[in-house]
């Protein structure tokens, strides 16, 4: 979901500008991916309807239309005839809806599949399913990776590894990422292509569904801070099946296609870190919680330009990973026995 107006809650302000700036560059992003590999993303630019089921929901959706509006976000309040135009097959009796026109979606997997194809039509030498056990370190500068197929040289080195990135071994304690996972369980139903019962993005209070060219219907997801634990529960699926048929009623006849858990990269401030370690050689780009995909454009474009001018853009640096260590240093100095004599 490529949600950058409906997902702004308060506290997300300087997070905005970063997101609509990758939103913004989706589309050409996407045009330039099919021409570069032949692979569709499956961009699709319906929009994003936002549902109110009842009175109490209706007031909470209130609010972040009237924060979001106050933002200059292009949302529109509809009421619920609107709204089931848009969408025949939510409940009747539905209390309101906001519609986002400039909130997309594109299919995750087929964007992996193209960016794996037009790294290698670049010339970049891909290694699958190949560890990396640690950053190899010398003379206080990160100068390669010690993987599984022995030891990589490199100028550069990016930790990008999502939720994984703080288990990395070979980063001093003092420099590894504050990142953990945020688990997700998620499944989909499988509609009839030709006739989805859905074709926007739906927001309900309790779930998310997204529709996929290929008739899929994703429900999700949990947000679970479990670790590593990839297990199916029992009340993750009925959460998100009860969230999803409270709004749709006709999912209940539509087949299970699929169940899966994610790791959402999570940092202290659900904000990304993108940019200098603080360690030569070593640069991040890990930490975006539910936006990975779509600061996907915006972050490669950060990134390249960080390690080619050594500059962060202006946008960026809200989200340099080093405000995590000079928070630390902050907070350590305000307990020392001198900060405490000044106060």
């Amino acid at each position: 979901m490529l949600a950058a107006a409906v997902e702004t809650e308060p506290g997300e302000e300087p997070l905005l500008p970063l997101t609509l700036e990758s939103q913004r560059l989706w589309p050409g992003f996407a045009r330039e991916l099919l021409a570069a590999t032949g692979v569709s993303v499956e961009y699709r630019d319906e929009g994003t309807l936002v549902v109110a089921l009842n009175r109490d929901d209706a007031e909470t959706l209130r609010h972040s239309y009237d924060f979001q509006k106050g933002l200059g976000l292009d949302i529109a309040w509809l009421n619920a005839t609107e709204a089931r135009r848009l969408e025949p097959h939510l409940k009747p009796g539905i209390a309101a809806a906001v519609y986002c026109k400039s909130d997309h979606q594109v299919e995750n997997r087929s964007l992996c599949r193209a960016l794996v194809v037009a790294c290698r039509g670049a010339g970049v030498e891909i290694h699958e399913h190949c560890p990396v056990a640690e950053v190899v370190m010398a003379g206080g500068r990160a100068c390669g990776v010690e993987t599984a197929r022995g030891r990589a040289d490199a100028e550069i080195v990016v930790l990008a590894a999502g939720a994984w990135s703080r288990e990395i071994s070979g980063i001093p304690v003092a420099h590894q990422p504050p990142v953990r996972p945020i688990k997700g369980q998620m499944l989909a139903l499988q509609m009839d292509p030709k006739a989805p019962i859905l074709r926007h993005v739906v927001w309900l209070p309790r779930a998310y569904l997204v529709p996929r060219n290929d008739g899929r219907l994703i429900i999700g997801a949990t947000v679970e801070e479990r670790g590593f634990d990839t297990s199916l529960t029992a009340g993750g699926m009925l959460a998100l099946i009860e969230g999803a048929w409270r709004g749709v009623p006709t999912i209940e006849e539509l087949p299970i296609a699929e169940t899966w858990v994610g790791f959402r990269p999570g940092s202290r401030d659900d904000a990304p870190m993108l940019g200098p370690s603080g360690i030569d050689g070593l640069v991040v780009a890990t930490g975006h919680h539910r936006n990975g995909i779509l600061l996907t454009p915006v972050s490669a474009a950060v990134m390249s330009d960080y390690i080619l001018s050594g500059r962060l853009p202006e946008m960026a640096r809200p989200f340099d990973p080093q405000r995590f260590a000079q928070s630390k240093s902050t907070q350590l100095a305000k307990s020392s026995p001198v900060a405490e004599a000044a106060q």
